[in-house]
């Protein structure tokens, strides 16, 4: 039977407190989640339901399809209990792999070890079986397999996307301290934007949040913009099933007739990038964008949308006694242009977000690569209805 349509443990990972995005995400594509983790979510199906989680995805990072699981107290373990695999079936003769792993074990101090264990189970177990030895390296462009390994317990994985989904392959340009592209859909994902009204992002600097925000409007899905998968690279694959799901991606585009994307900095550097990003995504006709400082941003009126701002918080860009200055002069921004919008302050310094003067109604949590992260929803009243401030007794 073809791993294609075999049904098996299929384990979706993505960074620190993306999960609750991936989930809906899988939920919208028709999959019932087993289980959600801090770093994944969980389900069962077939390297064919591989295909089209990895096409359509924007918050995750692999997609991992379980082939063998095992107790293992030593690497010796591992190399035996996968000499037994039949690698012939899912590795094409002359073929190319690599091995990933995730190793937490008292034997190891070093994860390339146990992925050397891997690869030599593999390559004498085909070697023995075809006569052929295949070729492997450390690029991810080939099949791949992945170890996870906790104490004594270990499981094995065909990595069925290779390069993580979490960028999304349009980007060229990245910018400065760039987000990456699956943070980016994640935030957006947690919004309170209805995919119709005015998304409006000040210091957009080389553009992914107000590319990604595009694209989710449109429904239009990552998949195609990356040409290579590792479920590409295993024996039995159908291209067939592959392109079958690129029509449905290119068929579920959507027009949103007068949504208006406005994306501004004060680089001209950072809009030129932006735009050329825009246009690798195909959005660039979608975001309107401009050269100004953030307070000079275009919030078109009664549109009741969102406003997103991003801004430096210290850690890795700008000096923190000018960046005090600067949220305090977002909070006036959204306090006299964006009544009626929802804003959203994503920042990785809390004690810069309590310039804004502006109390939160909500706090989400998030992280960028290591910074423990909050984005911060403003429910921005208008008309004779008082903006909410800090001092305000909570509800």
């Amino acid at each position: 039977m073809s791993l294609y349509t075999t049904v098996a443990p299929i384990t979706i990972t993505c960074n620190k407190r993306l999960a609750p995005y991936v989930e809906q995400e899988v939920k919208e594509l028709g999959f019932t989640p087993d289980e959600t983790f801090v770093t994944g979510v969980r389900l069962r199906g077939t390297i064919n339901d591989c295909i089209k989680l990895n096409l359509n995805l924007r918050c995750a990072s692999q997609v991992l399809y379980s082939i063998k699981q095992f107790e293992a107290v030593n690497a010796d373990d591992i190399y035996k209990n996968l000499l037994t695999y039949p690698w012939e079936k899912v590795l094409p003769d002359n073929g190319y792999f690599s091995v990933t792993s995730n190793v937490i074990n008292p034997t190891i101090n070093n994860n390339m070890f146990a992925n050397l264990r891997v690869k030599d189970a593999i390559v004498d177990r085909l070697r023995e079986k075809t006569g052929t030895r295949p070729s492997t390296g450390a690029d991810l462009t080939g099949a791949v397999i992945h170890l996870f390994w906790k104490n004594e317990s270990a499981e094995v994985f065909i990595d069925t996307s290779g390069d993580s989904l979490a960028r999304h392959g349009y980007r060229k340009i990245p910018g400065r301290a760039p987000m990456l592209e699956a943070l980016a859909s994640s935030t957006i994902l947690a919004t309170r934007w209805d995919r119709k009204s005015p998304f409006v992002n000040p210091m957009c600097g080389s553009g992914t949040v107000a590319i990604e925000a595009a694209l989710i409007a449109t429904n239009t899905r990552p998949g195609l913009f990356r040409l290579n998968y590792a479920f590409m690279h295993l024996t039995g694959y159908d291209e067939n099933v592959y392109l079958s799901e690129m029509e449905l991606l290119n068929n579920q585009i959507i027009d949103v007739p007068g949504l208006r994307i406005i994306a501004t900095d004060y680089s001209d550097m950072a809009i030129a990038n932006a735009r050329k990003n825009a246009l690798a995504a195909g959005v660039a006709d979608l975001i309107e964008f401009s050269m100004c400082d953030f307070e000079a941003t275009e919030v078109p009126e009664g549109g009741k949308g969102v406003m997103f701002m991003n801004p430096e918080y210290g850690e890795r860009l700008g000096n923190e006694p000018e960046l005090e200055a600067t949220y305090a002069r977002i909070g006036d921004f959204m306090k006299k242009k964006c009544g009626g919008y929802f804003g959203y302050i994503f920042t990785g310094n809390l004690d810069l977000a309590k310039k804004i003067g502006l109390k939160a109604k909500r706090r989400i949590e998030f992280y960028t690569s290591i910074i423990d992260c909050r984005m911060m929803e403003f429910e921005l009243y208008e008309g004779s209805r008082r903006v909410m401030r800090m001092e305000d007794k909570e509800e």
